[in-house]
Parts: structure tokens; sequence; C-alpha cells
């Protein structure tokens, strides 16, 4: 994405998404940061921001399309996400529910409601987790995100197959292991590492490679 693109980011308002928000900026795209609370960060480099949307409801996906209403979009990034934890035993399944809505069907409402915003060329990527890799899992636990990223992964997919012929290109894409508050800051690149590597597998998206599944750093990562 370059000049005059519109680039759409949720959760745009810390971590990743801030900075995915100031990378596209950077580059003179239009950038539309849409989340439950703006910050003056992200005021200081969104074109456009329209907060106050929960994207889990009926209503905070409607109030999205209405706010968008007349754009195009160049780039979807879902980029909103929850992470906690379960252990065998003690397993919370409202966590799980939540964590399910917030991961999973959210980006999905998100894509349905606005795919038909986005041309031919355009672009949409879903900021996954290799945590939702059944073939990576080696170390148990993490019930519901696990699941919400397996299941948007799944999603993913779908949405590639059923947008490749409106040449829409969709990506699943595993931001790293980042230094954000979900993850008390304790991660091993910082968010502004992990954005320009996204960046870099969003520019490298193509109908070719639609619908696979990639680290930030370029590794393809296995279902």
């Amino acid at each position: 994405m370059s000049d005059n693109s519109t680039v759409v980011i949720t959760g745009a308002n810390r971590g990743i998404g801030l900075e995915l928000a100031r990378l596209y900026a950077s580059r003179g795209c239009s950038v539309i940061g849409v989340c439950r609370e703006a910050s003056p960060e992200l005021e200081e480099v969104a074109a456009r921001i329209i907060d106050r949307v929960d994207v889990t409801t009926d209503e905070g996906v409607t109030k999205l399309v209405a706010g968008l209403e007349g754009e195009r979009i160049d780039l979807l990034i879902n980029n909103a996400g929850l992470l906690q934890d379960e252990k065998l035993g003690s397993i919370d399944f409202d966590s799980i529910r939540t964590q399910m809505e917030i991961n999973a069907y959210a980006p999905l409402r998100v894509a349905e409601a606005l795919f038909e915003k986005i041309p031919s060329g355009g672009k949409i990527a879903n900021i996954t987790s290799r945590m939702g890799s059944i073939a990576d899992n080696d170390s148990g636990g993490r019930y519901g995100y696990r699941a919400s990223k397996a299941a948007l992964n799944a999603f993913g997919k779908s949405l590639a197959m059923d947008l490749k012929p409106r040449s829409i290109a969709v990506a699943q894409l595993h931001p790293g292991y980042v230094q954000t508050r979900m993850v008390n800051f304790g991660g091993l690149i910082t968010p502004e590492e992990s954005a320009k590597g996204l960046a870099e597998r969003i520019d490298g998206l193509t109908l070719e490679n639609t619908g696979t599944f990639w680290h930030s750093n370029g590794d393809e990562l296995p279902w």
C-alpha cells in the first residue's frame, strides 16, 4: 500500500495496531483507525478515527459501516484481539466464548460487512497467532486463545477462496512475540519491528498466495 491508499485498522489505538497505523501513515496512506477508545497517539497519525465501536456486536458493526459510508478500502487489517489463559481443571468457558467473539467472530463480522467496499486488487490481513496452529501446539493450555485463532485461520481461508474471484487477497499473519500490554510487555520484538514485518508480508500478498498463514519474519506457518 502506498500514497492515496485507504487502510482501515481495527484495534488501532495501541500496540501493534497503533504501529501499523504509524507505518501506513508514513507511507502516505489515509489511515482510518477503529477502536473502542481513541488514544492521543492514534490521533496524531490517523486521518480519521471511528471510536466507541464494539466489533463483537451487530450495533458496533453497523456503526462502523455507517462511519465508512462512501469509502473505498484498499487494505483492511483485522487486528483487535484478546489473550486470556485457561488451565485444565479450572477452565472458564465464558472466557473461551469471549475470546471466540473478539478473536474469530469479530474479524468475520467486519469482513462480511465491508468486503463490498474493497476494490479489485484490495487486501485483507487478519492478525492471528501461531498459537492457532494445531500442528505447532506442543505445550497445551490457552484453550480459548488457541481455538479462537484456529477458527480465525479457518475463516480467513474461506474468505480467501470466496474473495479470489473479486481479486481480493487475504492473509493470516502472526505478528511474532511482541512487547505489548497483551503479554505484559514480555515479548521478544518491539511493536515497530512487528509492524514492519507484517507490512512486508502484506506487500507480498497476491492472489497466488492468498489464504496462506505467515509469520511476520517471512516464515510460512503450518496449520
